[in-house]
Parts: structure tokens; sequence; C-alpha cells
């Protein structure tokens, strides 16, 4: 039995990615871990630091109450799935890269208070990404603190890089467990402004990059149909940014699944472009995944 971590605050979005992080325990039979952490500032002038308990009680107090919520909430949507809670004191994105360790994946919201106050999305995510133990969850929805959509495909990108294996690795996984088809995403030509005042004259035929995508796409995908052959899959080779065909197939899909990093159809797909536009603008939950081990 694995646990997936749940970051709490006391925001609707928090407790939209604790709903999902226990409906996907339940799918894997996993325990859900909340974590409530939370930091109380230290200071020289002693009218604070006499308050300063007061202010960790109170602190200690909210962060109770919201891991409380989100229980109820869990309880009343997934009933029956294991929930432990965890108060910490300290920055939470560290003590989510602590609690990452082990654990199958972290789950945050898309926007915070509370423990995550001043904290938009893409520092928290990037930052779980970069340093995390273990793949990272931002739960999502068409717009802010609307629920994840439940329905719909997942979608993956791909490039052929050693980290795009590992996102189709979780995404055929992810499908098969939801019992929804693939869609594979793959864009070429990404360096060459196709459209807009800046649009360079490409007069070259590009059937040959055209039909290497679709090659490097159907040969990535091969060894992965054969070991999942009851999830159908979608091939999507398109000239483009891979932000913008992945934003396009997200729109009526109920996970999108990305690597760190990547190359070929996805030069420069580094946390900061892609993967960081993703988090904050994909309408359903995105997944970064990382190496087993690779965090910091």
């Amino acid at each position: 039995m694995a646990t997936i971590v749940a970051g709490i605050d006391g925001s609707v979005s928090a407790r939209h990615a604790a709903v999902w992080a226990a409906r996907e325990a339940e799918r894997r039979g996993d325990t859900v871990r909340l974590v409530f952490a939370y930091f109380v500032p230290s200071g020289a002038y002693p009218a604070f630091v006499y308050s300063v308990q007061k202010v960790r009680e109170g602190v200690e107090q909210q962060a109770q109450a919201a891991l409380d919520a989100a229980r109820t909430e869990i309880a009343q949507a997934v009933p029956g799935v294991e929930v432990e809670s965890l108060r910490i004191e300290g920055q939470p994105v560290h003590a989510l890269t602590r609690e990452s360790r082990g654990a199958r994946c972290v789950v945050i919201g898309s926007r915070g208070l509370g423990g995550f106050t001043g904290m938009l999305v893409g520092s928290v995510a990037v930052a779980l990404a970069a340093h995390a133990h273990s793949h990272v969850v931002v739960v999502r929805g068409k717009r802010h603190d609307d629920p994840p959509p439940t329905a719909g495909p997942v979608v993956v990108g791909v490039d052929g890089s050693e980290q795009a294996e590992q996102a189709l690795s979780y995404a055929f996984d992810a499908a098969k467990q939801r019992g929804v088809p693939l869609v594979a995403a793959h864009t070429w030509n990404d360096v060459i402004a196709t459209e807009g005042p800046y649009a360079y004259p490409f007069p070259t035929d590009l059937t040959e990059a055209e039909a290497a995508g679709r090659k490097l796409l159907a040969d990535t995908l091969a060894p992965w149909r054969e070991r999942y052959p009851d999830v159908g899959v979608q091939e999507a080779v398109e000239t483009g940014r891979p932000v913008r065909a992945l934003l396009r197939h997200a729109e009526d899909a109920q996970l999108v699944v990305v690597g760190t990093r990547g190359r070929g159809g996805f030069a420069g797909m580094l946390l900061g472009s892609t993967s960081q536009a993703l988090v904050i603008h994909a309408p359903c939950p995105v997944v970064v995944t990382r190496t087993e081990g690779s965090g910091s």
C-alpha cells in the first residue's frame, strides 16, 4: 500500500485536491496523507516575541480545522479510503518535498490561502516538480475553484526523451485505471514561427519532417500498446508549440501528463516553459512526472 500526499491549506482548491487524491487512492488501494504546513515568523521585537506562542496556537487551530474539513469532504465523496493527517511547522514546499519521499505522488490545488498565502501556483508546482521525490499533481478545473473534470481521456506529451517515457508509463497506467482512452501528442517544427506578424516564410516541403514525427510517435508507443492492449490510443502529430497542442487537447480531457523536461518535438520543455504553462493554464489536473529518487 502506497501513500498519496495532499497539500491542504483551507482553500476550496485544496479540498478539490484532497478529494482527487482520495479517488486516486481508492483506485489503487492507497492511503491518503493530508499535510498542512504552516510558517510562524519570528522577530526581535519584544511585543512580537511575547505573542508568538499565541500566533502559533491560532495557526495550529486553523490547520486542524482545514484538515478536518478536508477529511469531511473525503468521507462524503470517497467513503472507505484510509486517511491520515499531519500538521507541520515549516515552509509548505519544503514540508511537501520531505513528505514526497516514498509517496506515490504529491497533490496540490491550483491556488491556495493559509499555508500557501502569497505563493502562486507556478512557484509551488515548479518548486515541487524540481525537488520532489515523487510525481506532482496540480488539480485544476476550467475556472478557478471549479472541481476538476472526471470524464474524458488522458493526454500525454511525447518527444522520445527519457522523461517522456516516464510520462507515458504514468499516462498509460492512469488511462487503464480510469477505463478511458489515451491521447498521445507529439509536435514538430516548434522552433519556426508559423503564425503572427513575424511568421517565417518556410518554403521547404515539410512532408519528411511530418513523416519522421509520425514514425517517432508510433515507435515510441509500440511497446506501451503491447503492455496495455486494452487502452485505446489516439495519435496526434501536429505542427506548432507543444504547450498549445497540449492545452487544446486538455479542453476535453480529465488529466494531462508531462515530464519535467524534454527534447525533439518538445525541445526546451523545462519547468518554467511547457510544464509551468500547463500547471497555470490547463483546464484539468496536470501531472508532472519525475524519475523515482530524482528529488533533491
